[in-house]
C-alpha cells in the first residue's frame, strides 16, 4: 500500500546562528549570507526532504513522508564546540565537519496537526572552510553539501561500506543539483 504524500511541506526549522569570531574572519559575502539567513535553510531543507520523501526508491522514515510538517535544527558552529559534541555524544576526541543527532521514532502516533521532529545537524565552519579549499570549491557549497549529507543521515541513511556512501554521495550531488551547479563530488573521502 502505497501512503498519501501531501503536497505541501512545512518546514520548522530552528536556526542557530555562527559564532561571532566565525563571522568577522568571513571575507565572503555569500557565505556571510548563508550563516545569517535561515529564509535560505529552510526553503532548501524543505525542498531536499520533499525530493527524498516522494521518491519511492529512496530510503525515507514512512511518518517523514506521511506528514505535512517537519521540524529540525541546524546550528553552524567551530572546531572547539563540534569536538566537544563529538566527544560527549560519540566518544571520538575529535573534530569532524558535521554530526547529525536522529530523534525519529516510527512508532510515535501524532495527530496530523503535529509537526514530525527529525533531529539535529551541527556543521563546524572552520573543517567546511579547509575542505572548501582542499577540494577547489566555495565555501557556500561545501556548507550546503555538509548540511545535505547531516540531512540524509536524519532520514535514516547511513553509509556502512563502499556501496551505500557512494549512493549516498551520489544523491547528495543531486539535491545541491536542485539549489545550484556544483562540480562533482567524487573526490570526497570515505570518512563521512
Amino acid at each position: 500500500m502505497e501512503s498519501l504524500i501531501p503536497d505541501s511541506l512545512e518546514l520548522d526549522l530552528t536556526f542557530g546562528y555562527s559564532p561571532q569570531k566565525i563571522l568577522l574572519e568571513l571575507r565572503n559575502d555569500s557565505v556571510f549570507f548563508l550563516l545569517n539567513t535561515p529564509e535560505f535553510w529552510t526553503n532548501s531543507l524543505r525542498v531536499w526532504i520533499d525530493s527524498v520523501r516522494k521518491d519511492m526508491s529512496l530510503k525515507c522514515p514512512e511518518i517523514v513522508r506521511r506528514t505535512s510538517c517537519i521540524s529540525m535544527g541546524l546550528k553552524f558552529t567551530d572546531d572547539l564546540y563540534i569536538s566537544e559534541l563529538n566527544s560527549v555524544w560519540r566518544n571520538k576526541k575529535e573534530k569532524t565537519d558535521v554530526l547529525s543527532f536522529p530523534v525519529l521514532d516510527e512508532t510515535i502516533v501524532l495527530p496530523e496537526s503535529k509537526c514530525v521532529e527529525i533531529g539535529d545537524i551541527f556543521v563546524s565552519v572552520t573543517t567546511a572552510e579547509k575542505q572548501a579549499i582542499e577540494r577547489n570549491h566555495g565555501l557556500d557549497v561545501e556548507l550546503q553539501w555538509l548540511v545535505s549529507h547531516g540531512l540524509l543521515h536524519l532520514l535514516g541513511w547511513d553509509h556502512p561500506n563502499s556501496a551505500s556512501l557512494k549512493e549516498m554521495l551520489s544523491y547528495q550531488e543531486y539535491l545541491l543539483s536542485i539549489n545550484c551547479n556544483v562540480q562533482s563530488q567524487s573526490d570526497y573521502p570515505d570518512d563521512h
